[in-house]
């Protein structure tokens, strides 16, 4: 788990790192741009995640495979993965109407309004590109060879950074483009990091040995398989659509509640992807080794796996909320907003109960993405989608409504955030212990003398 975890993480802390320098970056700018790049991106993320998820699930397949011993078959899931992807571009841009609606809605000031429907535009514009980079990362982390995940994610992200701080502020001849130039930093590093993993895709041993036995054939749709990764895959797509759907009107509520409590929410939850992040590092490791395990036909050490992807991301999450109750000053310096109606005092002594409440929910978050990841590895994806779909929309997005309707303040809000989190928590531990994804079946098993994995260890299936 560790070592398939470990450069996982390190590429997902990349991205942290490469986020936060983005929000600071924009908080130097304006005020207006740290204000919209959250709610901004939030809906981008939301309206195009389906795509990368479903793109993602192929990765899934990939290491069933892998643990089965069929490491052909893998290389055929990823092209499959290829082209989801890029049959969802139109079905990206077709939502943009769908997007400025949203934010029209949300009662956001008309500079505001502004600066996100232009950073939103460009996101959606190279939508397809965390699709791609979902699809072919997926095969690595599908195999182990999470390194090579890593280091692509890690030099799109120093990019980014790179990229930001010239296109944002305008260096080096490039004009100011603020807000607009964020998000064109974002697309250029994300084909970056495509590119690189690609073209490892292209020179894996499999890959070559597939090319030259079928040659264009290859790149071809294979209907049964693309069918059966939409059956899975789909499910999971539809579940982050929900969880991000639900999340988002939480953020846009937020926005209703004045300039101070939009930054200081906003500038939270941007400090809240240092613990995120990996944390979502530590699910992909669990969910890549449960699928393995899965695909050898061993439940036993799936279930082992699942509950030592928990112990890790618990340890992590409890090292990342102590900084958050010791330091929240620090944390909040960084971004200081330029031009805000508020004192740097005022934003602080919002943020820093913010803070503390993050710390305590950060736990029960580690339980919600490890055992979702887990339970979707091993094909429980439907159970998945149905239980957050649920819980988002019958009670995170009613009560939230009703408490701001009520007159609640940023705090009480934050407050049944964290008490919804507690919720969720409860529902998959109570799954996973169930045992009912135990007899799922993925991928189709075929009989032993054509060739069925019959070890227990997928470390052996090389």
């Amino acid at each position: 788990m560790a070592a398939i975890a470990t450069p996982l993480i390190l590429g997902m802390a990349s991205y942290t790192v490469m986020q936060f320098c983005d929000r600071v970056f924009l908080s130097r700018f304006s005020n207006i741009a740290i204000q919209a790049a959250l709610p901004a991106g939030i809906l981008a993320h939301n309206l195009t995640c389906f795509f990368q998820s479903l793109a993602g699930f192929a990765g899934t397949f990939t290491a069933q495979y892998h643990g089965a011993n069929r490491p052909r078959e893998g290389v055929h899931a990823v092209i499959q993965g290829l082209w989801i992807a890029l049959l969802s571009w139109p079905l990206i841009l077709l939502q943009i109407p769908l997007g400025y609606w949203l934010m029209t809605i949300s009662g956001h000031s008309p500079e505001v309004l502004a600066a996100e429907k232009c950073y939103f535009l460009i996101l959606m514009a190279g939508g397809p590109m965390i699709a791609l980079n979902a699809a072919v990362g997926g095969y690595f982390i599908g195999i182990g060879k999470t390194a090579v995940n890593c280091v692509a994610n890690t030099a799109g992200c120093a990019l980014n950074i790179l990229l930001n701080y010239i296109m944002i502020f305008g260096r080096f001849g490039c004009p100011a483009l603020g807000i607009a130039g964020a998000a064109y930093a974002t697309l250029i590093s994300g084909l970056f990091a495509v590119l690189i993993q690609f073209a490892m895709l292209l020179r894996h041993p499999v890959f070559r040995t597939l090319l030259r036995e079928e040659g264009a054939r290859l790149w071809l749709l294979k209907p049964a398989l693309m069918k059966r990764i939409i059956t899975f895959g789909a499910p999971s797509g539809f579940q982050v659509v929900m969880d991000i759907g639900s999340f988002t009107v939480f953020i846009l509520l937020t926005g209703r509640l004045g300039d101070l409590a939009m930054a200081a929410s906003n500038i939270a939850f941007s400090v809240n992807n240092l613990a995120f992040a990996p944390l979502l590092g530590f699910g992909m490791a669990t969910s890549t080794v449960v699928s393995q395990y899965m695909g050898a036909r061993n439940p036993d050490a799936a279930n082992r796996a699942g509950y030592t992807g928990l112990k890790l991301g618990m340890f992590y999450m409890f090292a990342i909320g102590l900084t958050f109750v010791l330091f929240p000053r620090n944390y909040f310096a960084l971004f200081r907003p330029a031009n805000a109606p508020f004192t740097p005092d005022e934003l602080l002594k919002v943020g820093r109960i913010m803070l503390y409440l993050m710390a305590g929910w950060g736990l029960l978050d580690t339980l919600n993405i490890i055992l979702s990841y887990a339970l979707k590895g091993a094909g429980d994806t439907r159970f998945v989608m149905i239980y957050i779909t649920l819980t988002g929309w019958l009670v995170l997005v009613p009560g939230s409504i009703i408490l701001y309707r009520l007159g609640a303040d940023i705090i009480q809000l934050w407050i049944w955030m964290a008490a919804f989190i507690g919720i969720v928590a409860l529902g998959f531990l109570w799954r996973w212990r169930q045992g009912k994804w135990r007899t799922i079946q993925m991928i189709d098993y075929i009989p032993d003398h054509q060739g069925l994995y019959e070890a227990t260890d997928p470390k052996t299936a090389l």
